[in-house]
């Protein structure tokens, strides 16, 4: 079998059935660049192989499960089992803080810009894919609030104007949409860095 011309979906394909060549090519082929980005974000080593081991572990077990289902974009999929393993490194570690919830908690404070290293970058990342996927299970008038206040800027007067509700209302909705924004990341889990 010439190496370089088979493609990586016919290789997962054949290893599902059970020839184990198949993954080797599949490791020997794309090592150098999951083992990089790996490094790239956690800039250690020893923690670099570890997190490459077990996401090449979890790569197997789905495989064999019968799971994956990216036909034709393998090495997409396991640098974002890769990404997903640093980042719950970084939880595990400490080295992410986890943001206490008071009455005046506002999600978006700690979203906040300046220099950012690669591992800031990456948990900033995961922040805010997490707050959209929070933001799509809110009540519709309420996400209609939120997103008109937080991402288009627009004052509560411009809401009510744009909406056709009271101030006051525009007001409710927007507090009932971080009430249950608080709620969803405690159902989900999620940790947020202050």
């Amino acid at each position: 079998m010439d190496k370089l011309k088979v493609l990586d979906s016919a290789l997962v394909s054949k290893y599902i059935k059970g020839d184990e060549k198949c993954f080797e090519i599949l490791i020997t082929r794309h090592k150098q660049k999951v083992y990089n980005f790996i490094f790239s974000k956690v800039l250690d080593r020893d923690i670099t192989e570890d997190i490459f081991q077990d996401t090449f572990i979890k790569v197997i077990k789905t495989l064999k499960k019968g799971a994956y289902n990216e036909e034709g974009k393998f090495l997409p999929w396991v640098m974002r089992i890769a990404h997903n393993l640093i980042i719950d490194h970084f939880r595990k570690s400490n080295r992410m803080p986890t943001f206490k919830n008071t009455d005046e908690f506002d999600i978006f404070s700690v979203l906040g810009d300046g220099e950012l290293n690669a591992e800031k970058q990456l948990i900033r990342e995961q922040i805010l894919s997490d707050v959209r996927r929070i933001i799509t299970e809110l009540p519709e008038d309420q996400k209609e609030v939120l997103l008109m206040r937080m991402y288009k800027d627009m004052s509560f007067k411009e809401i009510s104007e744009s909406t056709g509700v009271s101030i006051n209302t525009a007001l409710g909705r927007m507090r009932y949409a971080l009430i249950n924004m608080r709620k969803l990341i405690e159902k989900h889990n999620i940790i947020l860095v202050n």
